[in-house]
């Protein structure tokens, strides 16, 4: 029998401090890095985006990965890159920890288009707003003092 598991992570990472260093004109290439990386783990892409602080990724996880190790690397990874390419200089490094919110297939297409459209949805809403809202609608219990 084949192993089969249709479970998609919107996973979102912050820059050190959120320091919004991530500039928009050369975050096409960090995207493709961080695809580059996804695809090494056999696993899919479905949308990137983010801001200057911040990303949002979509994506499948291949079974025999562990989350962990998956966003590890894709934090060492597009480190290594954006450090080795000069593409941003003021990144010191992604924040220490991570979201990682699972998403049922019937959400996706809701969820790339909220990926999408990052920067006309936060021109409403803050990181900080946006990111306790993901947590408080995935039940996550949470410490204000440890989100800023």
């Amino acid at each position: 029998m084949s192993t089969y598991t249709p479970v998609l992570y919107h996973i979102v990472c912050s820059t050190k401090d959120r320091e919004p260093c991530l500039a928009a004109e050369r975050r096409p290439d960090l995207f493709r890095d961080i695809w580059g990386i996804i695809r090494k783990h056999n696993s899919q892409l479905y949308r990137i985006n983010g801001l200057q602080d911040h990303i949002h990724i979509l994506s499948s996880l291949h079974p025999t990965v562990a989350l962990s190790d998956f966003i590890k690397d894709i934090k060492l990874g597009s480190s290594s890159w954006i450090k080795g390419s000069g593409a941003f200089p003021q990144f010191r490094h992604w924040q220490d920890g991570y979201g990682a919110f699972t998403v049922s297939w019937s959400e996706r297409n809701a969820l790339i288009e909220y990926i999408k459209n990052q920067e006309e949805h936060h021109r409403r809403r803050s990181f900080l707003e946006e990111y306790r809202a993901l947590l408080k609608e995935a039940g996550i219990d949470f410490e204000e003092r440890y989100l800023t």
